[in-house]
């Protein structure tokens, strides 16, 4: 799998996850949700930090603001790092399926650097309202933009039984987090590398010339 096939397919996966987030932004109104079956639903959230909207100001003491921007120039390294590492397995001609799950795991890195880096500048705030794309008054600016979520698999919604030790009367949901198409991308390229790590990480063959009949012809001439 070279270049020719592995830009297109980048192409197409930030294409349809910036127009699902771009499409939820200026239809849904911040927390709005809507089921499409019993177990999946369309729920908008924004996440200003990392995996799981983890911050940085919760475990370092710095300001959220702070906190974002190291984060999003943090991300561009890393894309920047994901990308020479495409790069050289393709020049190195490595195997298909390992060059496929960089190439998803390049492209959902990108798709949620653009919201990180560009969405602050572009929207207006989706709190109680719908947001417009290109507002004269954003809610944010270059580097501070918020990832937008909107997947939601709540397969098992149930409360644990009063009997449970320390659970008892919680609350249980499986699976809890609200995701996108790009971390959908990123999951898929790292559960390919741990699954296909023998089939991704092998070396690759090299053709060997055909020494059996040379030797042959050197056995009956000598």
């Amino acid at each position: 799998m070279g270049l020719k096939k592995s830009i297109p397919l980048i192409i197409l996966i930030l294409f349809i996850d910036q127009l699902s987030k771009f499409y939820i932004k200026t239809n849904f109104v911040l927390g709005e949700s809507i089921d499409v079956f019993s177990w999946f639903k369309i729920l908008f959230i924004e996440n200003e930090g990392a995996a799981w909207g983890a911050k940085l100001s919760d475990i370092l003491p710095i300001s959220d603001s702070v906190g974002k921007l190291v984060l999003t120039v943090f991300r561009l390294f890393a894309i920047v790092g994901i990308g020479y590492w495409l790069y050289d397995i393709i020049k190195k001609q490595s195997s298909k399926i390992y060059v496929l799950a960089v190439s998803l795991i390049f492209a959902g890195a990108l798709g949620n650097i653009l919201d990180s880096v560009f969405y602050g500048m572009i929207f207006d705030s989706s709190s109680g309202q719908v947001a417009t794309l290109f507002a004269d008054e954003p809610y944010g600016s270059v580097f501070y933009g918020k990832v937008v979520d909107m997947l939601y698999f709540p397969m098992i919604d149930t409360t644990w039984p009063e009997w449970m030790p320390f659970f008892g009367g919680d609350r249980f949901r499986f699976f809890e987090p609200v995701f996108n198409l790009a971390d959908m991308a990123i999951s898929t390229g790292v559960g390919i590398l741990i699954v296909f790590n023998k089939r991704a990480f092998g070396q690759k063959e090299i053709d060997r010339p055909n020494t059996v009949g040379h030797n042959d012809y050197l056995e009956t001439n000598e």
